[in-house]
């Protein structure tokens, strides 16, 4: 797989679809590689004419991984919580100007950018920071950074901070149980356990989820920063995410001036199949806005 170099570390990147169609960036969350944007997802945005960027972000899959000893992710957790500031590696901007990095290597002047989970945050930072390089922003389950927004179901929590075993078979059967948990009604085992071998065998890292976290806890709240974003902006949640509930999706399309709500009855914090086409559809929908600016 191809790779750039952006700053001084190096991005694993995949694009699709024609050089000179509208450019759509496509943004994995939390420990997740790129891959998790799956080939049929992929698809549904390339019959709508787009050319379809994904990638890994630093610390996962194929990307640059940070040297040293993973945070503390408990510890992260409850100074957030407490509202003390949070010292980290690297923050969301660090991660938002990697993507801009990647748009740079390609010659791509401006993309519809499109983030799940962390990766909506991360979008949310590229149109925050680097506004002209966004057309449109899709932030699908993902929050404002807002203390008392978004905040995960406490069985939601632990699985997500809880360290997966290190053997294949016991990582595997790890991040089905967090998919089965996190993933609402809609959650499909074999799927789940055919995506947890794929990111096993492709790359497992997981500490580069706990460097992650603590770029996410750094951040902060981004509510007031969000208000500025001019971007036509769609935001996507499930009814039934456990993870990031849906009050962080309903503040981040309040805090965005005149962003789209679109919420899913049956999805958790996946991008469930059956939704796969209304989900397309409604990121070729704000694009469409985009392009007309």
């Amino acid at each position: 797989m191809p790779t750039v170099n952006v700053d001084d570390i190096e991005i694993c990147y995949e694009s699709y679809g024609p050089d000179d169609a509208p450019p759509l960036l496509l943004v994995m969350g939390l420990g997740a590689q790129m891959t998790l944007w799956t080939p049929g997802f992929v698809s549904e945005l390339l019959e709508r004419g787009f050319r379809v960027i994904r990638f890994d972000n630093r610390d996962v899959g194929l990307s640059t991984k940070t040297d040293g000893s993973p945070p503390d992710v408990m510890a992260l957790y409850a100074q957030a919580m407490a509202g003390q500031p949070v010292d980290a590696p690297y923050t969301l901007s660090t991660m938002a100007a990697d993507a801009v990095g990647l748009l740079d290597a390609l010659d791509i002047g401006a993309a519809h950018v499109v983030g799940a989970s962390m990766g909506g945050m991360i979008a949310q930072m590229i149109a925050i920071e680097h506004p002209d390089r966004v057309l449109s922003l899709t932030s699908i389950m993902s929050t404002t950074g807002a203390s008392d927004m978004g905040q995960p179901d406490p069985e939601a929590m632990m699985a997500l901070l809880t360290p997966p075993p290190t053997d294949r078979e016991g990582a595997i059967a790890s991040t089905v149980e967090t998919s089965r948990i996190i993933g609402g009604s809609l959650f499909d085992e074999a799927d789940a356990r055919a995506r947890a071998a794929e990111a096993y065998d492709r790359c497992f890292h997981p500490a580069g989820a706990a460097f992650q976290i603590a770029a996410i806890a750094a951040t902060g709240d981004r509510t007031e920063r969000l208000r500025d974003v001019q971007v036509p902006t769609l935001v996507i949640h499930g009814r039934e995410d456990s993870l990031v509930t849906l009050s962080g999706g309903e503040a981040t399309a309040a805090a965005v001036p005149g962003a789209d709500l679109l919420v899913l009855g049956q999805m958790g914090h996946d991008i469930p199949r059956v939704y796969w086409p209304q989900i397309a559809d409604a990121i070729f929908g704000i694009a469409v806005r985009g392009e007309d600016r």
